[in-house]
């Protein structure tokens, strides 16, 4: 059975146009098809509106003229800003530095990911037990640079990794090894943090702007969860099963 939105069917070249914007997805297929599937969605319910008017705008634009008249969140007032500032002040510190080494587990395709974490998480168990292999066990296993000296990355400051790394790091205490494989983009992390240098916490009022931005942004996202999930739901979408909110259009 092919793939239709509301009666109107959805070609396979519509999905090979899409597929290479997802050509990083865990799974781009799909991830093409859901893609397409939304659009469509979204571009009937701009018709629906009568938001098009017959004019020549992308696509995209009518999509954006769609989510400016349905998707409306209030302005993040500053009782929120303060209690999101006093619960997030780490994230607000200025040169703030964690000396920091990892052992790296490059995924490859002579290593696939299951593989890695077998062996990440046999590597992480002797640290757990024997702390003080932790250079040896670097050199031997990491497959980044830093394991010629024992996976020593030097002080970081924040903004200087990714950002998964990044949060994992700067909750550790000194000393401390995560007891967990970091996965990021490169591969899987066993992570320590050695030495820490606390940073100034900036005043709420440098930071207020950016605070409010942040919340807003969440509050858009979840409310075009909200809306995605309702089109969905009143949608007849035949031949893939749809969850709304699983799209780069929410991002």
């Amino acid at each position: 059975m092919g793939i239709a939105v509301n009666g109107v069917e959805i070609t396979d070249e519509e999905i090979e146009l899409e597929l290479p914007h997802h050509k990083d997805a865990a799974n781009p297929v799909k991830q093409a098809v859901h893609e397409v599937v939304l659009r469509h969605l979204l571009l009937q319910e701009v018709e629906r509106l009568g938001l098009d008017q017959g004019n020549e705008d992308s696509d995209d634009v009518r999509i954006e003229a769609l989510f400016a008249r349905e998707v409306r969140v209030p302005e993040a007032d500053e009782a929120a800003c303060r209690r999101y500032y006093q619960s997030q002040q780490e994230r607000f510190s200025s040169g703030a530095m964690v000396e920091a080494r990892h052992i790296l587990f490059q995924v490859t395709q002579s290593a696939p990911l299951d593989l890695l974490r077998e062996t990440g998480e046999l590597i992480l168990a002797e640290l757990q037990a024997h702390p003080e292999r932790f250079e040896e066990l670097a050199r031997e296993y990491s497959n980044c640079p830093s394991g010629a000296v024992g996976g020593n990355l030097g002080q970081l400051s924040r903004g200087q990794c990714v950002a998964e790394f990044e949060q994992l790091l700067f909750r550790l205490q000194p000393g401390e090894l995560a007891g967990r494989l970091l996965e990021t983009r490169f591969g899987l992390h066993i992570v320590q943090a050695q030495r820490r240098i606390e940073g100034t916490v900036l005043p709420f009022e440098a930071v207020k702007a950016q605070i409010a931005d942040e919340l807003q942004r969440q509050s858009w996202q979840r409310a075009l969860h909200q809306y995605l999930h309702i089109l969905v739901g009143k949608a007849n979408i035949e031949g893939v099963s749809l969850d709304g909110a699983d799209s780069p259009l929410v991002q």
